[in-house]
């Protein structure tokens, strides 16, 4: 039987592609060399996101300086923690008489110890993260043990609300 024209073309071309099924693989590393330096480039934003807790409900501030990287002190319904870290239960801190919870003020010393530079004349920086129905007695001691470690250069964690006009 004879081949038909069309069935000698398939044939040879099918011949001739047989061992050219091999990948090229230059222009797909070119595509990831873009999107590797897109991305460095890109990575260093101006929003700093801090470790947040989703209980905690931040209060809302119009304050246009931003946190810098800083140790992170976060107050939840139950706990007391630095670094993500718990410390102290809340309920322990909220029954202390006085003004300096030892705990906590071990651990922050514990962190200062740990930094390799030397503590600024204004004291270290830290940042308290906590609801904004944290009451304030309990807030006092937080911030008193602070600045007892040498933690005097303190910062509330709030969310930034959006200027007003700057839509529409």
């Amino acid at each position: 039987m004879k081949e038909s024209a069309k069935a000698r073309r398939l044939k040879r071309h099918h011949r001739r592609n047989k061992g050219q099924s091999k990948m090229n693989l230059v222009s797909l590393m070119d595509i990831f060399t873009i999107l590797v330096f897109f991305l460095m480039v890109n990575s260093s934003s101006d929003v700093q996101v801090l470790n947040q807790n989703s209980t905690i409900k931040l209060p809302d501030s119009s304050a246009e300086q931003t946190p810098g990287d800083v140790l992170a002190l976060t107050v939840t319904d139950q706990d007391i923690l630095v670094n993500g870290q718990v410390v102290i239960k809340r309920e322990v801190l909220q029954a202390l008489d006085g003004q300096i919870e030892p705990g906590l003020k071990q651990e922050l010393d514990y962190q200062a110890s740990r930094s390799s530079q030397p503590a600024p004349e204004a004291g270290r920086a830290i940042t308290i993260l906590a609801d904004r129905e944290l009451p304030y007695d309990l807030l006092k001691k937080i911030m008193s043990t602070c600045v007892d470690a040498g933690y005097a250069s303190i910062s509330l964690a709030v969310n930034q609300r959006a200027k007003e006009g700057a839509g529409a």
